[in-house]
């Protein structure tokens, strides 16, 4: 039986057209059918993301539990760097770039203020592994090194790219690790101030949760824009539904 993995991630938008457009253009997700009121988005065949309009949505708040970030995954370092070459190009304004030792990554917001990284792993073998715990750190990413290593212009968002992780707000790094590791099945990979790291089958993480914005956040308000659900590939949940203690929705297909 294979592990959970994240299959993809729905959020609540206003402006659906603009939305879908952004992710596109920007990002490079292809478009994967939809209707008057929802956008699906992804790689090849795979959905990694669908975008539901809701008009009457409140906008975000950014210190409510819910989404830090959707975080996509690239196949290789030579598809990152030619996505950064594509963003400096194109005007993407990036709010960051970090070398996190197990991965590089490139963070940005999208038009209604959801967090999105941009990452590739470095190989398995090149991780620094304590038991479950692996190392993990945050450090300035060399980008006129990564950049050498664009050997193609961006074409889009390459076949095998996935939703690698989700970072999510919480109220309460407590209750986050009982549900994460319990309902879940997570194991905790990694510690930082205000913040954990979960991961399935030795992967630095699939989830994360942090209260850097949100400590002490209440239950979500389900009226808001933003993180609809996390949709988890699990064969052996399939077909069922949780939520976190602040009401984040997880879906199993």
């Amino acid at each position: 039986m294979s592990e959970p993995t994240i299959d993809h991630v729905a959020l609540t938008v206003f402006d659906l057209n603009g939305m879908a457009d952004f992710y596109e253009k920007a990002i490079g997700l292809a478009p994967l059918g939809g209707d008057a009121e929802t956008r699906r988005l992804g790689a090849g065949d795979q959905v990694l993301l669908e975008l539901r309009r809701d008009a009457a949505a409140k906008p975000r708040d950014a210190r409510q539990a819910g989404l830090f970030h959707t975080a996509f995954l690239l196949p290789t370092r030579a598809d990152l760097a030619a996505w950064t070459r594509h963003a400096a190009d194109n005007g993407i304004r990036l709010t960051g770039a970090s070398d996190h030792g197990v991965s590089e990554a490139l963070y940005l917001d999208d038009p209604e203020g959801n967090g999105i990284e941009i990452y590739q792993d470095r190989p398995m073998d090149h991780w620094t592994k304590t038991g479950n715990r692996i190392e993990m750190y945050t450090r300035r990413l060399d980008l006129n090194d990564l950049l050498a290593d664009a050997q193609a212009p961006w074409a889009g968002a390459p076949v095998g790219s996935t939703v690698g992780h989700v970072h999510l707000q919480v109220g309460d790094l407590n209750p986050a690790d009982a549900f994460f590791t319990g309902d879940l099945g997570l194991t905790r990979t990694y510690d930082a101030p205000g913040g954990a790291w979960y991961g399935w089958n030795g992967y630095h993480h699939q989830i994360a949760g942090n209260v850097w914005n949100s400590r002490g956040a209440g239950p979500r308000d389900a009226n808001r824009l933003g993180l609809a659900e996390v949709v988890v590939r699990d064969s052996a949940r399939q077909g069922t539904a949780s939520s976190d203690p602040w009401g984040t929705q997880f879906r199993f297909v």
